[in-house]
């Protein structure tokens, strides 16, 4: 890998930090509340309004035809100012890239702009209440009628989906297909017959039920659907391929798009910065580790976008970036409340407070980090079957 930077991306890095240094807002709510969800709406506009929202997306779409390698300098420099993570990002990171590779012109024009712009807020509908990390355990269906899909079933653990316009997910459209089930059936049957739809969330027959969170946030939901219909043109894919879409999506999820290594250079950035407040020799280690681990994960990341370039698809290979900045990320938040010590659990309002209580929060949300885009158990059995060659049983 070639890491140092030519003219073009150290002109594109210095206005990145210019811009952002000048701009990034101070003191938003939680993005997981009604109030502080639409604070960062607000900051998401103003991103777009300066053509920071997708700097690597086409400029029809609002962004500056960026490079992977030059996006991945946009997201050290946003994290690095200290700003707000995306209220966007499951339509920016999640669905955009499977827009891109699946969708047709037509979706495209109607959907990718809006979506940079803030003005259409997505939820992703994946889980179910019997089907957590077994994707193909999903059951709610979709049944073929006059123009489109009638939709039925039930979603649930969907972030901000309380707060959004609508929602992408996978529906089984083979009635006759394997059921979720049945464990004699292979893997290749049990993941045929199912639909990508993009789902508007205030279609006749949709219920949004949001529910409270242990850390106070309010923005899950669980989704319900009573025969809502859904037009042709909001099929994602082609009908019976939505296994190959979802797969596009949780690529993105769990190894490239999501969890960008900005995020968590700057979270070993405050560390170090917390550990010179608050020295612990005993604790100097575990510093010092988080800090070669976010080094080593940008690198990881830097070789896929580099294998990327060359026309690499990034495939199973995602499994092991998700092992990396999920389990990085609670070792890191870990460390920060031995740090803390007894004033670890005190929340933004509390007195002594300390960083206005953010890191018991994002503790708290690392722990989540082995779970979704799928557990870590699963990215384990992936990594040994499909990079490593091993047997299943």
């Amino acid at each position: 890998m070639d890491l140092s930077l030519d003219a073009r991306e150290q002109a594109f890095r210095d206005d990145a930090r210019a811009w952002l240094r000048a701009n990034v807002p101070r003191g938003l709510g939680s993005s997981g509340t009604r109030e502080g969800f639409a604070e960062h709406v607000a900051w998401e506009k103003k991103l777009f309004e300066a053509r920071w929202s997708v700097v690597a997306w086409p400029e029809r779409y609002g962004g500056r035809d960026a490079s992977l390698f030059e996006w991945l300098l946009f997201e050290e420099e946003y994290y690095l100012a200290g700003a707000p993570p995306r209220a966007t990002q499951n339509g920016i990171f999640l669905l955009a890239p499977a827009l891109f590779e699946f969708g047709t012109d037509e979706q495209k024009e109607r959907l990718l702009r809006p979506m940079a712009a803030a003005e259409m807020l997505w939820a992703q509908g994946w889980s179910e209440p019997g089907a957590g990390s077994d994707l193909a355990a999903v059951s709610s269906t979709a049944v073929r009628t006059g123009g489109g899909w009638r939709l039925s079933g039930q979603k649930t653990w969907s972030t901000r989906a309380a707060f959004c316009d609508a929602m992408h997910g996978l529906f089984r459209t083979d009635a006759v297909g394997p059921t979720a089930h049945d464990s004699q059936r292979s893997s290749k049957q049990r993941h045929k017959g199912f639909t990508y739809f993009l789902v508007p969330l205030d279609a006749p027959g949709v219920r949004v039920r949001g529910f409270a969170r242990l850390d106070g946030d309010e923005d899950f939901a669980e989704v319900f659907l009573d025969d809502v219909f859904v037009a042709d043109r909001d099929v994602l894919g082609e009908p019976g391929q939505g296994w190959k879409v979802a797969m596009a999506t949780t690529g993105s999820e769990r190894g490239l798009t999501l969890r960008s290594p900005g995020r968590f250079l700057a979270a070993a950035t405050r560390l170090i910065d917390l550990y010179r407040r608050r020295p612990e020799p005993r604790l100097q280690g575990d510093v010092v580790r988080a800090w070669m681990d976010a080094q080593a994960y940008r690198l990881l990341t830097l070789q896929a976008v580099t294998k990327m370039a060359d026309g690499t698809p990034l495939g199973a290979a995602s499994s092991v970036s998700k092992l990396v900045w999920s389990e990085l990320d609670v070792r890191l938040h870990e460390t920060a409340l031995e740090l803390l010590g007894p004033y670890a659990e005190l929340t933004g309002d509390a007195p002594d407070a300390i960083d206005d209580g953010a890191w018991i929060k994002a503790y708290q949300f690392a722990l989540a980090g082995p779970i979704y885009a799928g557990t870590n158990e699963i990215q384990r059995n992936v990594i040994a079957e499909r990079l490593l060659g091993l047997p299943k049983e």
